[in-house]
């Protein structure tokens, strides 16, 4: 009796393994969209390759309205999860989509996005009227590790995108798009991509942002909104208070 429990227990398990192993993650690609206030939108697409047996328990899995990301995370693996980190809080306005299966030159793929921002990504300065240094904080990387520090695994791909009105200052490695000019100048080039093995541990990146005249009234304003906010509210609700009795008293 126990052998025959054992043996369905085995097969059980080879089941599951068969069911769930034929869906594999073929290409990872992140993106972070950096924004001048130290926080990045970040995108990433995960291809998967699927097997015919596979497509059926992956649309069962997309059309559950209750499969959780912690189920797909143990569906498709560990290399499900956010790449970009706060070291110092977390992840805010998470979504996540399993999308449709498309066929390709080989076989089924299905693409899973997610999406969320993060803060402390970048650290910032005035250098000048209306200038700004940013560095970026290489610590926010959650790749993967080997014995130098943190790589860019295999099929994997990273791109960062600046805010508008960028010029680079530094950048280590150089990217594998754009090429750079003679003098190493990228010139108003804002968008910079890394793929498979590029070391991650001694990512250097700064830049300075040019802000307009009207960025540096908004954000004088909005300074003084984040200082007197309340005040400012409680003031305009006191000054319309004031002029409906004062109008209602005139009518009297």
């Amino acid at each position: 009796m126990k052998s025959y429990l054992l043996a369905f227990v085995l097969l059980l398990s080879v089941m599951v393994a068969y069911a769930h192993g034929t869906i594999s993650v073929t290409n990872l690609n992140t993106t972070m969209i950096l924004n001048t206030n130290g926080t990045a939108r970040v995108n990433e697409v995960l291809t998967l390759g699927l097997t015919n047996e596979s497509v059926s328990q992956y649309t069962a899995d997309r059309l559950a309205l209750n499969f959780t990301l912690g189920q797909w995370q143990n569906l498709i693996g560990p290399i499900l999860t956010e790449h970009i980190v706060n070291p110092k809080g977390a992840t805010y306005d998470l979504s996540f989509l399993p999308g449709a299966i498309n066929n390709s030159q080989n076989g089924k793929v299905a693409y899973l996005y997610l999406s969320y921002l993060v803060t402390n990504v970048t650290a910032y300065n005035e250098t000048g009227p209306r200038v700004f240094l940013y560095s970026f904080n290489n610590r926010v990387f959650n790749f993967q590790h080997a014995e130098s520090g943190q790589v860019l695994g295999d099929n994997t791909s990273l791109t960062i995108i600046l805010p508008q009105s960028s010029q680079v200052v530094s950048i280590y490695p150089i990217p594998d798009a754009p090429v750079p000019g003679p003098d190493q100048n990228y010139g108003t080039d804002t968008r910079f991509s890394w793929s498979a093995d590029e070391p991650l541990s001694r990512f250097v990146l700064t830049f300075d942002v040019q802000q307009s005249l009207e960025g540096e009234v908004l954000q004088f304003f909005g300074s003084i909104y984040d200082t007197y906010g309340a005040m400012l509210i409680v003031l305009a609700i006191g000054v319309a208070a004031f002029f409906i009795v004062y109008v209602y008293v005139r009518t009297k």
